[in-house]
């Protein structure tokens, strides 16, 4: 019965074609507006790892300015942590997994006479890195925690930056040259993009990974320049790297995995009574304000997803709605244009909800229709957006198989919704008053 249904569907999308262009041009002007939009906050607002983002914790001490609030315009604690904060909390060991990071920027002098010193950005960060955000290696690992310590020039290669120096071999135990110091290379991580990069939202919940890690404290001990956000509450004391890295100025991430709430707990308690003691050494002067947010809750509070992206996506929603009561018009006047074959059909025996099925299922048909050319405007709305905001959308533009069948689906629903009425009246319609009209 369903096949004879969509046969009589089709005959009467073609009886009338351009009402019926009309229909699927409306549906699909709304989807393509909708979902170019819903796809950019679809990748917005993803969970960039889903398997453990309810253990991975973003750590936040408010040690800043007790008279003025940090950059954010409010009173919570500062999103980066100092060095001195940073190492105490590394060295306390209190967290299943840690880890303290920040980016840099190194000049890559490549091997071959041919080629030019070109700049990278790094991370200098600890061996925990690895293990606690589930990256995946081609070719060996990341170091160890003697590196750490030993403060060893090691290197883990990003699959791309692998394959521009070593044409994507196997370079486990060569060296590569950064900023005038050999690293030996120990590891090549297959490819990591996260969307929103959630371990350092604060640099860009955007931009593309580092090209590669280095140990924290090479980076440390070496003083490599900083590319990262630094935030200040009060003049650094004295001169050169020591005086910063003793200073008030916050530029580190961290990050501490906690694999259950008692940990979560514990590690609370710990940063509690740390500042409690930094208290009395003269730091931390505002109320016990110390933050533990998992990642998806990381995302909320540095707002990934803006307002403005919000107020877009239900700008588009409307859109829809206009489209699709536009397309109920048509509708009803399509079907109340067949109120004569309609009243034959009642009249010779059809009932009211056979008829409703089969314009509903035409209905649908015209949403499926409107769905399919929507997913091409998609794609157009998703290429201006990527044309209009270059790199940065970049990671936000895809369509994968998920927008897609909600495109399609949004596009069957939608015309399903906005075919009800006009089906009800066509299926109301009383018989004898159409055949005492002929």
């Amino acid at each position: 019965m369903f096949s004879y249904y969509l046969k009589l569907g089709l005959l009467s999308i073609r009886r009338n074609p351009l009402m019926s262009a009309l229909m699927v041009a409306a549906i699909a002007v709304g989807i393509g507006a909708c979902m170019s939009i819903l796809t950019v906050n679809y990748a917005m607002s993803g969970n960039p790892i889903p398997q453990k983002s309810e253990q991975l914790f973003y750590v936040q001490l408010d040690s800043w300015d007790p008279h003025s609030p940090n950059d954010d315009g409010s009173f919570d604690p500062p999103d980066q942590m100092t060095y001195t904060d940073a190492m105490a909390l590394m060295k306390a060991e209190k967290a299943y997994r840690q880890i303290a990071s920040n980016k840099t920027s190194l000049v890559l002098e490549p091997q071959g006479d041919d080629e030019r010193p070109f700049s990278i950005l790094s991370r200098n960060t600890w061996a925990d890195f690895f293990p606690m955000f589930d990256l995946q290696f081609i070719y060996g690992s990341g170091w160890d925690d003697a590196a750490d310590h030993n403060i060893e020039r090691v290197t883990v290669l990003s699959k791309e930056t692998n394959e521009r120096i070593f044409g994507g071999e196997d370079s486990v135990g060569r060296s590569v040259r950064l900023s005038g110091m050999d690293y030996r290379v120990v590891g090549v991580i297959d490819e990591f993009h996260p969307a929103p990069k959630f371990y350092d939202v604060t640099n860009g919940a955007f931009n593309e990974p580092e090209d590669l890690y280095i140990p924290f404290n090479v980076g440390i001990e070496y003083e490599l320049p900083g590319a990262g956000n630094t935030n200040c509450w009060k003049p650094v004391d004295g001169d050169g790297f020591e005086a910063f890295l003793a200073s008030e100025c916050a530029f580190i991430q961290f990050w501490a995995e906690l694999r259950d709430e008692t940990e979560k707990q514990e590690y609370m308690d710990f940063l509690n009574a740390y500042t409690e003691q930094q208290k009395l050494l003269g730091r931390f002067p505002r109320p016990l304000n110390n933050r533990l947010n998992n990642v998806m809750e990381w995302m909320e509070v540095e707002e990934v997803v803006d307002e403005d992206a919000r107020v877009m996506l239900g700008l588009s929603l409307l859109f829809l709605v206009v489209c699709l009561l536009n397309t109920i018009g048509l509708l009803l006047a399509k079907f109340l244009g067949k109120a004569q074959d309609i009243s034959l059909r009642r009249a010779l025996g059809a009932s009211r909800k056979t008829l409703f099925v089969q314009h509903l299922i035409e209905s649908g048909m015209i949403g499926l229709g409107g769905g399919i050319l929507g997913l091409g405007l998609t794609w157009l709305g998703l290429r201006g957006i990527e044309i209009l905001f270059g790199d940065f959308v970049e990671n936000l533009v895809g369509l994968d198989w998920f927008m897609v069948l909600t495109a399609i689906g949004l596009a069957i629903v939608s015309a399903l919704l906005a075919g009800l009425y006009p089906t009800w009246r066509a299926c109301n319609i009383m018989p004898a008053e159409q055949l005492k009209i002929q």
